[in-house]
């Protein structure tokens, strides 16, 4: 499957409009910090990056994705419904009694989910344990896992990053979102952990920048952590908090509240005037996604391994679910 920038971005402000809905359906939620995440995740899935199989969320050749910052999770289940394991329908009962789509990704209620996060800091030892444990089985499939730039902040980070260089784990790959912005306000003036690359190199990893929002950026920085070879990568993704959005930018209010019903209309409207093909509007004015499942495209093996599981297929992301809806610059590290 091959990398194409603007299905890649029409992909993202997808991802962008079901988190709108799904966290104003819910009444509650982290729209914030899963709208930074967009092309990033879009990126990642559906550019040929990630080897899984749409098919089977547990097929033991895939690569591994770990949220690290797991309060940002409606990010994560779009993606999710956008490949196929989850119903499209089932996005608009996130955070309701005895749903699968809970406030954190839960790995007990979801087989496409690796592990449950949400307590910060912990899933980057969860990735190091992980590549580890693949690396020992002889497995040459790769982790990868996003953090937030807030839980660097978290020491238990910075353990992770000593021990997954001393072990060279050269599979492993993190990516942090760094949009300046946590719960509190700006992470450079309640505990600085800039400069990230600087500290990540330190502790024996390769460093790589991205504008987090450039599909062409991203791919290319996130290629070459994946072709690293001898040490672990992380990606540097330079972000906007509540992207895409002009009223949540920038502003860390929105890192755990959800828009109410005429906010989430004029959100959408502000996201179909990126990209008109895949929304329009609705009769009515609930928030709800209304999205359908999109048949499996072109294999997804690597490069030269594609012709090791031809039996195994990608999602393509030029069949991306229709909704129905209602109607600055980055820092330098």
């Amino acid at each position: 499957m091959g990398f194409d920038a603007a299905t890649i971005s029409s992909i993202a402000n997808k991802l962008r409009a079901a988190v709108l809905e799904m966290t104003t359906a819910a009444g509650s939620g982290h729209p914030g910090g899963s709208l930074s995440a967009a092309e990033i995740m879009a990126t990642l899935f559906f550019s040929g990056l990630l080897h899984y199989d749409p098919n089977d969320p547990t097929w033991p050749d895939r690569d591994r994705f770990i949220l690290s910052k797991g309060h940002a999770a409606p990010i994560l289940y779009a993606t999710l419904a956008q490949i196929g394991y989850l119903p499209a329908d089932e996005l608009c009962s996130l955070r309701q009694l005895d749903s699968r789509l809970q406030g954190h990704p839960d790995m007990l209620r979801l087989n496409s989910v690796e592990v449950s996060t949400g307590s910060l800091g912990q899933g980057l030892s969860v990735a190091v344990g992980m590549a580890l444990g693949l690396e020992m089985a002889g497995s040459d499939s790769r982790v990868c896992v996003l953090l937030g730039d807030g839980e660097l902040q978290e020491g238990q980070i910075w353990e992770a990053a000593m021990y997954a260089s001393q072990r060279h784990l050269a599979r492993l790959v993190a990516i942090v979102d760094n949009n300046n912005l946590q719960i509190d306000g700006d992470i450079r003036t309640i505990c600085n952990p800039h400069s990230i690359s600087a500290k990540f190199a330190a502790f024996g990893w390769q460093t790589f920048g991205a504008d987090g929002h450039d599909p062409v950026s991203l791919h290319a920085a996130l290629t070459q952590a994946f072709a690293q070879d001898g040490a672990p990568a992380v990606v540097i993704a330079k972000t906007t908090k509540g992207k895409g959005v002009s009223f949540m930018e920038n502003d860390c209010a929105w890192h755990g509240k959800a828009a109410n019903a005429e906010q989430c209309r004029q959100a959408l409207t502000e996201l179909s005037k990126c990209d008109v093909s895949h929304i329009r509007r609705s009769e009515h004015d609930a928030a709800c996604v209304t999205m359908m499942k999109h048949p499996s495209g072109a294999s997804h093996a690597r490069g030269a391994e594609q012709s090791r599981y031809p039996e195994h297929q990608r999602s393509n992301p030029g069949d991306i679910f229709p909704l129905r809806t209602s109607e600055q610059d980055a820092v330098h590290d």
